[in-house]
């Protein structure tokens, strides 16, 4: 289960176009955040993604993103077009191939790769869905595979696209969020030759007019409540902000209880929508694992950060990195099991202990981590003009990186105190 927003550059406080996800997934599943360079690639190369091996291109491009550890793609992520792509499990009448393909964070992360604009990406996903399927495990090593939907983002546009086996059909967003169920209707702009035929063919659509995809797709067995309230309380959020989106209404959405605001409030169950919030704390379906903020500007030559944060983001806090630079080994690492040096896991335990009473240590956490906040973006801008005062991009890189590496250990170490405050009754 996950949540994507985008708010195109006019409806934004910014000027930029604004990218942020939610990725729920299993609550135990460690999320780490990675970086790969800028490559070519000799003729005949290959890549090895999560089941199956495909043929590499001649350049791939320098890219970031949160991604499960035992994958080979990304939750969601950035390049360096400033190109932002998020996926969503979604549910289709179609039965999921059996065979192995490309799973979801395998096509996130190959359309950054592969992708110098949002419509680029968006060709590149749409042709490896037709090409290889998907297929395999994607929620859990040994688990069933799904079918996906896809926020893009770049400076200048943004695109919807959801798929279904080797279909798909796309949009252009404005001011959109996407969660799991297909939501195209009649106002999908392109999609696969086959969209309509398809459809036609299995008896889901037998009216004369163009196709709707989420009535002939979308399947109708999967309980709504998982996931139409949590898309209808982020177009809420972001109409209201209409014109005014910036990272802080960004972070708030993402954090966002219902009532309880930044707090998960008990008492609701899974048989009632308001159970699955955009800040999710809903197991068996899943829970918020990683976070993601993304301005997205028009020009790259300046230090440009994304936020990040790790399990859920009410507990947490986010924290700024940049392509530009050498991520933190703290925010890279992390496995299967509990490791100490592991940022994700410092953060899932800072959620476990706040999780025995959400309403007293939510509140408590979101004040105790105003102060650090505040330090770190003034430091974030200094260190910003800094490396663009430097005179080489290399100086630049050592700024960064060195900013980044003392940001992790400090947000590590006010986790680790915050949590064993927690346990002591603060």
């Amino acid at each position: 289960m996950c949540d994507s927003l985008v708010a195109v550059a006019p409806e934004t406080a910014v000027g930029v176009t604004l990218f942020a996800k939610n990725s729920d997934r299993k609550a135990e599943e460690c999320q780490p955040f990675l970086q790969f360079p800028a490559a070519t690639h000799p003729p005949g190369s290959t890549v090895r993604c999560t089941h199956i091996e495909i043929p590499q291109v001649a350049e791939t491009y320098r890219v970031m993103g949160h991604s499960p550890w035992w994958v080979f793609g990304f939750e969601q992520g950035v390049n360096e077009h400033a190109v932002a792509i998020g996926n969503e499990i979604i549910f289709s009448r179609e039965l999921v191939e059996e065979q192995a393909g490309l799973i979801g964070m395998d096509l996130v992360r190959l359309g950054l790769e592969r992708g110098r604009s949002a419509r680029e990406a968006l060709e590149v996903i749409a042709t490896l869905v037709e090409t290889y399927g998907q297929g395999g495990p994607a929620f859990a090593p040994g688990a069933a595979g799904y079918h996906n939907g896809f926020l893009l983002a770049d400076p200048d546009e943004a695109w919807i696209l959801q798929t279904s086996g080797r279909r798909w059909a796309a949009r252009r967003a404005r001011l959109d969020a996407i969660s799991n169920h297909i939501s195209l209707k009649t106002d999908w702009e392109i999609g696969s030759r086959d969209l309509d035929s398809f459809a036609r063919a299995a008896g889901w659509w037998t009216s004369a007019g163009r196709v709707d995809v989420a009535a002939a797709y979308r399947n109708p067995g999967i309980p709504g409540r998982i996931s139409e309230g949590r898309l209808r309380r982020a177009c809420e959020l972001l109409a209201r902000a209409r014109g005014r989106v910036d990272r802080g209404s960004l972070e708030r959405i993402l954090r966002d209880h219902l009532e309880g605001g930044p707090s998960r409030l008990p008492g609701s169950t899974p048989e009632e929508e308001r159970y699955f919030t955009l800040c999710m704390h809903s197991e068996p379906v899943g829970t918020t694992t990683a976070s993601l903020i993304a301005p997205l500007p028009v020009s790259r030559e300046a230090p440009w950060p994304v936020w990040i944060s790790f399990a859920t983001p009410c507990t947490g806090i986010f924290i700024p990195v940049y392509l530009d630079g050498c991520l933190p080994f703290a925010l890279a690492c992390g496995a299967e099991a509990p490791t100490p040096e592991s940022a994700w896991w410092t953060f899932k335990q800072l959620q476990d202990v706040a999780s025995t009473d959400f309403p007293r240590w939510t509140p408590w956490l979101r004040d105790a981590w105003a102060p650090l906040e505040s330090q770190i973006e003034g430091e974030r801008r200094e260190v910003e003009a800094q490396a663009r005062a430097a005179q080489s991009n290399d100086s630049s890189a050592q700024l960064l990186s060195e900013f980044m590496a003392r940001t992790a250990e400090q947000v590590l170490k006010q986790a680790e105190l915050l949590r064993q405050r927690i346990e002591s009754g603060a």
